[in-house]
């Protein structure tokens, strides 16, 4: 007995859904380089494999019918996953070929970025990347509009469009002006500094992070009172060394050599940040999975 898989062919999804795409049959038989007729003769076809039609058809328009909608859906996906297949082995031949973009957070920079690049650079060297520094909000903007290819944020407030997964979780470390008088023999815990005025990530920009911090806050009873808001950490620096402030950072971010500034690492606390690499469920870069796999 010959399945339905076997009778319905690449084809048949491609003209199904160019025909989906512009609901009128001589514009997708012109765009398909073949007849109306042939057209209309292959999408009967599909639909007689299928068992069940897929358009709702009159004299005026063609419109998908709820099983279209859904067949809609399901085909695109096979279209896009037969792409990157052909993709991949074309990448394959041609000697691991390609190139990605790449957005980050500052801190991914001093933490896990370098040497994942690194080892991709070394393993995959004739597949080129493009950095770029954005923010959280930024990165999930352009990856919808598919301007990079993978994102490194601190944020896990993404659409079901996007996969995620943590790559690297670390401490926080508290930022205070190098004459501050407290030291790190000394502390004990945040509430010591309740009264000071913090500089914290923008809320807007990192929900997550900021909670966090919020939440480390919360557990000594108070609120910290803000100063100033900044995702740049040597703006941060800068605001501390002159007394505007005091400042929590991810600890990766705690390598300024700026003498007014100094630092202590908040290790005995439950909350920790966690870095999360970030991509599109349907991306067809041939390059992207040679990364993803690095991340396993």
């Amino acid at each position: 007995m010959i399945s339905i898989t076997n009778q319905i062919e690449l084809r048949h999804l491609n003209y199904f859904k160019l025909l989906a795409e512009e609901l009128h049959y001589r514009k997708a038989a012109e765009k398909l380089f073949i007849s109306q007729s042939a057209l209309s003769q292959q999408i009967k076809q599909l639909e007689q494999y299928l068992g069940h039609s897929l358009f709702d058809r009159n004299n005026k328009r063609v419109v998908l019918n709820e099983a279209g909608k859904l067949f809609y859906k399901d085909a695109v996906q096979v279209i896009q996953k037969m792409q990157i297949a052909i993709n991949n082995v074309q990448l394959l031949q041609k000697g691991n070929t390609g190139q990605l973009g790449i957005s980050f957070v500052a801190s991914a920079m001093q933490s896990i970025l370098p040497v994942l690049l690194k080892q991709f650079n070394r393993d995959c060297p004739n597949i080129e990347f493009h950095l770029e520094e954005l923010t959280n909000k930024e990165q999930l903007l352009a990856l919808e509009k598919g301007d990079i290819d993978l994102g490194f944020m601190r944020s896990n407030q993404v659409g079901q469009e996007m996969m995620i997964k943590s790559v690297y979780k670390e401490t926080f470390t508290l930022v205070l002006p190098a004459a501050h008088p407290m030291s790190a023999a000394a502390f004990n815990h945040i509430g010591e500094l309740k009264d000071e005025y913090f500089i914290l990530f923008p809320n807007d920009q990192s929900q997550l992070y900021y909670q966090q911090i919020i939440n480390l806050c919360a557990d000594q009873g108070f609120t910290p009172k803000l100063s100033h808001r900044s995702i740049h950490a040597p703006t941060i620096f800068k605001l501390v060394e002159n007394g505007m402030g005091l400042s929590i950072i991810p600890t990766s971010l705690a390598t300024s050599e700026n003498p007014g500034v100094k630092f202590i690492e908040l290790k005995n606390i439950p909350q920790q940040t966690e870095l999360y690499a970030v991509w599109k469920k349907i991306n067809d870069n041939p390059a992207l999975p040679y990364l993803l796999e690095m991340l396993a």
